[in-house]
């Protein structure tokens, strides 16, 4: 009897903002096959990834992940199923053609993924679950786009429908950006839909990973962003578990994970975005798939959900596997993400909606304050202990700066701002050398992050479009190797950091005594 297969879709070539997350999941999916005794087929066209060795699967076509491609490996080959939820968006994209000619998707079924990729859909189910999602629409050209714009309210997130990484995504605030941006989308995908909704400021994200095998759903993990809203999941520095989220909120987002897996009839893993605004949960996303946080969730809980997904796709239950609860861990787990600034001359480190980062690191300890300075010791962000801070944050971030100025102060620092922040800080007591601009003479900022006289910078972007002189401030920073701060929620956890470093040393464990 002829051995099976089984196809997998990697996530083909990829550029600087796009996780390398889903190679992960590929080859554990690999690993996972070859323990059931089945053959697997990897399908990928880039020579960096470890999907792409020799040895990872049992056979390896270099091929693009088009649907006439993948149709003529699978003539060839004759596989059961092909799995489609391991190499992010792109094999999703195809998974419907796919269907339509015959193939079989394993897992998750091709019109249960369309139907959390398409708004009109997606919006059905919301309703039908009673869930709340922020006000949105669509639009295919910028007249549309300007009145549904004006209907929802600014600001509002504007982005082109199945795109990577966050591409031509960007927070708008008035008609002239809309138009500017519309026209930036419809270049990224021409054939595509803009996808309009109302953007929740100053709100809480959370990323939730959980797995099904079509009756029994188990949450993996519940992440909460550091940075508020706007900033791209896949840059955004996450905790595990929530470490400001109240009981409430957490058991109101393990009942809509619930929901969504049941009436999405997932088989396989899910990802779902949440943001939490004045207590209330709005669903921004699920995404039927591996999200870029697997790898990041598996070490943490000692659980590889990728493995366990490719054993459920092809057939098994979560009972037969022995997961059908929610691990619980005494540990935090820290995500950060790694950027290319250095790389790149004159490069703004400024986050938005456009992902950026080239990969994440992991900081684990007892305490958030701890796992949160080694997860920046390990993106080569290293927490000063003593020295000067300059502070230069708008207008709207002052009062919470005060806080963590204060802060700083009492852990031995010197404080150092611009006229207005510095005006703010002095007013609350504070002790602070006034530094000059750009444009107001030398010796200025720049100056003194090139004589190394700064320590560490806060600067928070001011406006709807960066100031040059700010963006001066940051790449002279990132240049110069001088840890950048650029909102106030990852100032705070930084402070955070900061004060337990001084209060206790770090200490190295490996990961499984963490798990025992």
């Amino acid at each position: 009897m002829a051995q099976k297969k089984v196809v997998i879709l990697g996530s083909g070539p990829n550029r600087i903002g796009q996780g390398i997350e889903f190679d992960y999941c590929c080859c554990h999916a690999s690993f996972a096959l070859r323990e059931e005794g089945i053959k697997s087929i990897m399908v990928n066209c880039n020579p960096e990834t470890v999907s792409t060795d020799y040895d990872t699967s049992d056979k390896l076509y270099f091929e693009p992940l088009t649907v006439e491609d993948v149709l003529h490996i699978i003539d060839i080959e004759r596989p059961i199923g092909v799995i489609v939820q391991f190499g992010g968006q792109t094999p999703l994209n195809i998974s419907v053609p796919l269907a339509a000619c015959g193939v079989t998707i394993l897992g998750t079924s091709s019109d249960s993924i369309d139907k959390a990729e398409d708004r009109k859909r997606f919006q059905e189910i919301l309703k039908k679950l009673g869930l709340t999602q922020p006000e949105n629409g669509i639009a295919t050209s910028f007249e549309e786009a300007r009145q549904t714009a004006a209907e929802i309210g600014y600001p509002v997130v504007v982005r082109p429908s199945y795109v990577l990484g966050g591409r031509a995504m960007e927070i708008v605030y008035d008609e002239k950006d809309l138009s500017r941006f519309i026209e930036k989308a419809l270049e990224a995908a021409p054939d595509r839909t803009i996808l309009i909704d109302k953007f929740l400021e100053e709100a809480v994200e959370v990323d939730v990973d959980a797995i099904s095998d079509g009756s029994t759903t188990v949450i993996g993990g519940i992440m909460e962003h550091i940075e508020e809203a706007g900033i791209h999941s896949g840059d955004s520095a996450m905790v595990l578990p929530p470490y400001t989220l109240t009981e409430e909120i957490i058991e109101e987002i393990k009942r809509n994970t619930y929901a969504l897996a049941k009436e999405l009839e997932v088989k396989g893993l899910i990802n779902i975005q949440y943001a939490i605004k004045n207590d209330t949960v709005y669903v921004l996303e699920v995404n039927p798939r591996a999200s870029r946080t697997i790898p990041f969730v598996s070490k943490v809980i000692g659980v590889s959900l990728a493995d366990l997904a490719t054993k459920v796709m092809i057939g098994k239950t979560l009972t037969s596997l022995g997961f059908t609860r929610e691990p619980e861990i005494r540990h935090v787990a820290v995500k950060e993400s790694v950027f290319p600034f250095v790389r790149f001359k004159n490069a703004d480190a400024v986050l938005g909606p456009e992902m950026k980062s080239t990969g994440e690191v992991m900081g684990i300890d007892k305490t958030f304050g701890l796992a949160y300075a080694k997860s920046q010791l390990a993106a080569g962000q290293k927490l000063p202990t003593r020295g000067r801070v300059l502070i230069t944050v708008r207008n709207k971030d002052k009062r919470q700066i005060i806080f963590l100025a204060k802060k700083l102060a009492d852990l031995g620092f010197s404080l150092c701002a611009t006229r207005g922040t510095a005006h703010a800080l002095r007013q609350n007591g504070l002790e602070v050398k006034e530094v000059t601009k750009l444009y107001e003479g030398r010796p200025h900022i720049v100056d003194l992050i090139k004589n190394r006289e700064i320590d560490l910078i806060i600067n928070t972007p001011a406006g709807k479009q960066t100031k040059q002189d700010e963006a001066l401030i940051r790449s002279s920073a990132v240049q110069f190797g001088i840890p950048l701060i650029t909102t106030i929620a990852g100032a705070m956890a930084s402070v955070h950091g900061i004060e337990s470093i001084l209060k206790n040393e770090l200490s190295v464990r490996c990961i499984q005594e963490y798990h025992s």
